[in-house]
């Protein structure tokens, strides 16, 4: 199985049309049949204000379909603590996700200020 219970995820929807809301998944499979997988975790939607993501502060629950052509999907370390997983906007490099200790995802490819 290429995903399975306990990996833990970050995925984009890709926007569709011009002005579609932006946002990005961070989350730990707790169930998946194939590719459509149950996730807990956060979202991160993109504010046109500040021209940055802001992670929700509730976890939430979301179900996804994985192989979708809608989804970029990155799989990430089991051991991370997705709790602790911020994004930020680090000079000379871009938007990253991080926890501030060994997690760094640079998603430039994804982001507003890229």
């Amino acid at each position: 199985m290429i995903i399975e219970k306990g990996s833990n995820v970050h995925f984009a929807y890709r926007a569709l049309f011009e002005g579609s809301n932006r946002r990005h998944f961070l989350g730990e499979v707790v169930a998946a049949e194939g590719t459509v997988c149950r996730l807990e975790g956060y979202a991160f939607v993109y504010d046109p204000k500040t021209t940055m993501f802001e992670r929700k502060p509730d976890k939430r629950t979301t179900i996804a379909n994985l192989a979708e052509s809608g989804y970029i999907v990155n799989i990430l370390d089991t051991s991370l603590d997705i709790d602790k997983v911020v994004y930020e906007y680090k000079r000379d490099v871009g938007l990253i996700a991080t926890d501030h200790e060994k997690f760094t995802l640079n998603i430039n490819e994804f982001g507003a200020r890229s």
